[in-house]
């Protein structure tokens, strides 16, 4: 899909569609006002007629107007004027976008970009016109023999009346477009299954991707031999019951000196999670091929990164195992040496992202890092705390933790701090082992937090709990694509 941003005449504009608003109440916005006025009041008399009112999710298809180049004007409702925030905006994006596609134009211009959107710039509304409509296009095809191809216009043209602000508005869209394609990519490994999309799989992907970008990326991946010369007992312990071997994917994007400090991102990359021993309950299992979204996310901010080429250094890590019971795996009161010297009895051996991630985190303190994320669908207490609307956010920095709230706000995919404090680790004490593997049922979420928190007090970190948002059940099940736009808000403007 390719996105320009234009200030022309939108009476003047070659195109297979327009697209155009109209408020509530029925009044025009400036640019759709000036297509009314061009068509003799075309639009007011249907607008008078009942024909469309305005209110969200309404549309209505005209043919082409006299004065007007457009081969058709599409009409969208945009809702009350005073409530037309980011989200009402991004949703009026989806909405349109999803209009577009049942048309099957090949081309479309948007002049619904020209809306003023309260607390929302011109390159805001750039990221959020591409990425929406970027989103929109992805369709799993992986394993299925027919597939309806998607019929989103190919070729967008975003309009402002104000020629100013063009140069905003392009970069927004280049933005947005990288950002749609990078979740787009965390979707589709999401939404693999475990016996395609394994630890080594995740290994190759991580390859492909530096052999595209040569200049930026350098990938390696450590095999099992080298993680137990490193004395990542933790890691290895969680795949001892898969014929998957595990792996530590690291990928190092370096736009900046080699003297600037990277942020590290960690990804939780269990391909397959059955629980292990403590094997998890059949119903709905198959879902557990989205316990590596965390990792997911990390390829798809790479992939985004590779894009953009922005002038930072990021490091990327991804620990990833196949979590399966067998005669070798990992028993409840097992006592393992993590790489930090730092010995952990499992109590439950489904609580084993922590158990990789531990190892990953202690590895990345040779980077000397700005900053560290760690991305993992790690407890199911964070679905029962938070539902599926934001994502769960433990940090040891409260600037961080700020940071990443006011990110979440602004790329639209929200985070909410839960705490880790000290007397939550109490419940972590093991009589056998420097610390125990799950805490008890209370406050599982935050336990999972503080078992991390031990091995990140060296640097700046936050943990995201992506269990909620990852991906969707029922009907609509498939990876989401989040917290790709969270965190390339966070790399790219902080």
């Amino acid at each position: 899909m390719n996105f320009t941003a234009k200030s022309s005449n939108p009476l003047t504009l070659t195109t297979q569609c327009l697209v155009a608003a109209i408020y509530e109440d029925g009044s025009l916005p400036t640019l759709t006002a000036a297509l009314d006025k061009a068509s003799r009041k075309a639009i007011s008399k249907l607008v008078s007629k009942g024909d469309i009112s305005g209110k969200k999710g309404e549309s209505l298809l005209l043919q082409k107007q006299d004065g007007i180049r457009a081969q058709r004007i599409l009409l969208v409702g945009a809702g009350k004027a005073k409530e037309l925030d980011a989200k009402a905006f991004s949703a009026l994006m989806t909405s349109t976008g999803k209009i577009l596609e049942k048309y099957g134009f090949a081309d479309a211009a948007l002049a619904i970009a020209d809306l003023p959107v309260k607390d929302l710039n011109a390159v805001r509304k750039g990221e959020l016109v591409a990425r929406n409509l970027m989103t929109l296009i992805y369709r799993y095809t992986a394993t299925k023999a027919r597939v309806a191809k998607s019929k989103m216009p190919s070729r967008i043209a975003a309009i402002l009346s104000d020629s100013k602000e063009r140069t905003a508005l392009a970069k927004g869209l280049v933005t947005g477009a990288a950002v749609g394609n990078g979740m787009n990519i965390a979707r589709q490994l999401g939404n693999l299954p475990g016996n395609i999309c394994t630890p080594t799989y995740l290994g190759e992907q991580a390859h492909q991707l530096a052999a595209k970008n040569r200049s930026l990326l350098k990938t390696k991946v450590l095999t099992e031999a080298q993680m137990k010369k490193l004395g990542m007992h933790s890691l290895l312990s969680v795949g001892k019951g898969s014929d998957e071997p595990s792996a530590l994917i690291i990928m190092e994007y370096r736009g900046a000196s080699a003297t600037t400090r990277p942020d590290i991102l960690v990804g939780k990359g269990i391909t397959f999670d059955s629980g292990g021993i403590s094997l998890k309950p059949g119903a709905a299992m198959d879902e557990m091929k989205y316990d590596m979204c965390g990792a997911a996310s990390v390829l798809g901010v790479m992939t985004a990164l590779c894009e953009l080429k922005p002038r930072i250094n990021v490091v990327g890590v991804i620990a990833s195992a196949e979590n399966m019971p067998s005669g070798c795996a990992n028993k409840p009161g097992d006592i393992v040496t993590s790489m930090s010297k730092q010995t952990i009895e499992i109590l439950n051996t489904d609580a084993e992202g922590r158990l990789v991630l531990c190892d990953a985190l202690t590895y990345i303190d040779r980077y000397k890092p700005k900053s560290v994320i760690d991305i993992a669908t790690l407890t199911g207490a964070c679905i029962v705390a938070l539902g599926s609307v934001v994502s769960g956010m433990m940090s040891n920095d409260d600037k961080l933790a700020e940071t990443l709230y006011q990110c979440g706000q602004d790329s639209l995919d929200p985070c909410w701090r839960l705490p880790i404090w000290e007397e939550y680790q109490e419940q972590l004490n093991s009589n056998f082992a420097d610390i125990a593997n799950i805490g008890g049922p209370k406050a599982g979420a935050i336990t999972a937090g503080c078992f991390l928190a031990r091995f990140t007090k060296s640097y700046k970190w936050a943990h995201l709990d992506i269990a909620g948002t990852a991906w969707l059940q029922g009907n609509a099940k498939g990876a989401t694509g989040r917290p790709v736009p969270l965190l390339m808000e966070y790399l790219l403007n902080n």
